[in-house]
């Protein structure tokens, strides 16, 4: 069941990048109104799932509730900024810039005191930053508006990171999918809020038939599916496991890009930073551990240095 779940998050998340970009196309939905619809409609499926005693315990308490409350908030500024994002740049670029998400994990956890930021975790950043550097100078060399996307990318990361610590901390408490529905109900009711303060709330008629195949697509699977297999993974597997679907889906998210993609060209500097955002990543997520089995054990026992031989956030054990 691990196994299919990994897989079932890395082959759909993979291809949900495209299929935002198909939701918010010329004659299809508003940004913020697309991504409402999307959480809207998983937390339907999800409630009638719950009704018929598919996906029980629910959230244990007023206390569940405010923490999925706040999840919810996380993720809807996240998905809200990625949809926004991805009217100027491809699926497989977000997805890159996404995998810089182990780092921002590890740094939110230590800021929660859940864990200590550790020298790799340090190290993998900078040199994911310079990639991201790369990244943001070769889009400005485009558009000052697909510069604009990489920053709105780079905090969605953040918010991210965020939900993800909330959803460790209380995973065991819930079904998984229960969990979902109610963070993804938090996140509709919060982008539909966001979209009638941008006055975005109008849908076409009649609806689109690609952009609305794309939001049951995204609501069903790439939500409904994955965040249910996400959180199974969470209780069951170690982060660093967890974390290392970065590095599978946006090489799937570019795959899909090269295939239907046709209105957002890469150059080859983007592709010089995706490598080193990539290598910051992995000295994040597999440093840690290398420099555990490398480590010669002193006469007392321990093991090499004590601060390098600590997983960061992103790689602890659940």
């Amino acid at each position: 069941m691990v196994a299919l779940a990994y897989v079932v998050c890395a082959l759909v998340w993979g291809t949900t990048w495209f299929a935002i970009r198909v939701c918010i196309a010329p004659g299809g939905y508003a940004p913020l109104t697309a991504a409402a619809l999307r959480f809207t409609l998983a937390a339907l499926v999800i409630g009638l799932a719950y009704a018929i005693g598919l996906a029980r315990p629910g959230p244990r308490g007023r206390r569940d509730l405010g923490w999925m409350a706040a999840a919810g908030l996380a993720n809807a500024g996240s998905y809200g900024l990625l949809y926004l994002a991805e009217r100027y740049i491809s699926g497989g670029l977000a997805a890159t810039l996404f995998a810089l998400f182990p780092l921002a994990v590890a740094f939110a956890a230590a800021a929660t005191k859940t864990e200590r930021v550790t020298r790799t975790a340090v190290l993998g950043s900078l040199v994911g930053l310079v990639g991201v550097a790369i990244i943001f100078w070769d889009r400005l060399s485009v558009s000052g508006e697909q510069a604009g996307a990489v920053g709105m990318v780079l905090l969605a990361v953040v918010l991210s990171a965020i939900y993800s610590v909330i959803f460790k901390r209380i995973a065991d408490r819930q079904h998984p999918v229960a969990a979902v529905g109610v963070f993804a109900a938090f996140t509709g009711l919060a982008l539909w809020l966001a979209a009638a303060v941008t006055g975005a709330t109008a849908l076409p008629w009649p609806p689109p038939l690609d952009p609305s195949l794309a939001v049951v697509y995204l609501a069903v699977l790439g939500t409904v599916l994955v965040f249910g297999c996400y959180m199974y993974l969470l209780r069951h597997i170690s982060l660093m496991a967890v974390s290392t679907l970065v590095f599978i889906e946006p090489v799937i998210a570019m795959a899909v890009d090269a295939a239907f993609e046709h209105s957002v060209s890469l150059d080859t500097g983007t592709y010089v930073g995706a490598v080193v955002v990539f290598a910051g990543v992995a000295i994040n997520v597999f440093g840690p551990r290398l420099v555990g089995a490398n480590a010669a054990p002193s006469t007392s026992g321990e093991t090499g240095d004590a601060d390098d031989g600590d997983a960061p956030a992103a790689v602890a054990s659940s």
